[in-house]
């Protein structure tokens, strides 16, 4: 449910053209059923060994008329159950792949909805080392790739953004299970081509017969911290009604739905 993506043209490999293979990564990591849910475990790691931890679930929706297509327009919501200081925080995504996402914060603390500005999405969700972006997926049309790499198991891809100046990386390099379509690592490098953020995949498993990574890792190598998710309770095609995906809802909890 929760991944890492990337377009580009041209190369072929068993038959499928690079941005064939980019579409269908995205489809498997972002896309599986018309809508669904997951109960996530957060573990941050800071690097003196310090843990914090939190906990959320997660409700995404497909928009009706794009439901099972690629790219399509997409509505998330994630509700923070723990810790006590940012329970019933919401974050609130409606993404756009041919422009910049909408995403709004709901504080409780303050009874405050804020608006997450388009240069905010690569900031820290939540103190982890996910950012905003790696939550609901960057849209495939912001990078250009090319597939450098094939193995017995992966397709290897190098990626560069198409506005640099709007994001931290230069490029990134990204392993695809050419079985799965499972994006199961991606390394991030600088301008200097220092890498310094890394993902990985730990687990996957098969749900309603869709590969679902159940356990993830981000790595950010310039501080030695690193951020676990643990997925569990995911379920698809729960008819998830596109109401509780509002403004209204970030104060008003969709309480049947958070169970």
């Amino acid at each position: 449910m929760l991944a890492l993506l990337m377009v580009g043209g041209g190369a072929l490999a068993d038959g499928l053209t690079v941005e064939e293979i980019v579409q269908r990564t995205e489809q498997v990591a972002y896309y599986q059923g018309d809508d669904g849910k997951a109960r996530v475990t957060m573990t941050i790691t800071d690097g003196q060994d310090r843990v914090r931890n939190r906990r959320f679930l997660i409700l995404r929706r497909d928009q009706d008329e794009n439901a099972g297509e690629d790219t399509a327009q997409q509505k998330y919501f994630v509700y923070i159950k723990y810790p006590a200081d940012v329970k019933n925080t919401v974050f609130m995504v409606w993404k756009n792949p041919e422009r910049d996402d909408d995403r709004w914060l709901y504080l409780p603390a303050l009874d405050l909805v804020k608006r997450i500005a388009a240069g905010d999405q690569r900031t820290s969700f939540l103190g982890s080392d996910f950012y905003y972006e790696d939550i609901s997926g960057r849209s495939i049309n912001k990078d250009r790739h090319r597939l450098t790499t094939t193995t017995d198991d992966y397709y290897v891809l190098d990626s560069a953004p198409k506005q640099p100046e709007q994001v931290d990386f230069a490029r990134f390099t990204m392993w695809i299970h050419r079985e799965s379509f499972v994006p199961v690592r991606v390394e991030y490098f600088d301008a200097q081509d220092r890498k310094y953020r890394e993902y990985e995949v730990l687990e996957v498993a098969t749900i309603q017969g869709h590969p679902t990574v159940m356990k993830s890792r981000m790595k950010d190598l310039r501080d030695g911290g690193e951020t676990v998710l643990a997925f569990d309770r995911v379920a698809y095609d729960l008819g998830l009604p596109e109401e509780i995906f509002s403004e209204r809802y970030l104060r008003h909890l969709p309480v049947s739905y958070l169970k």
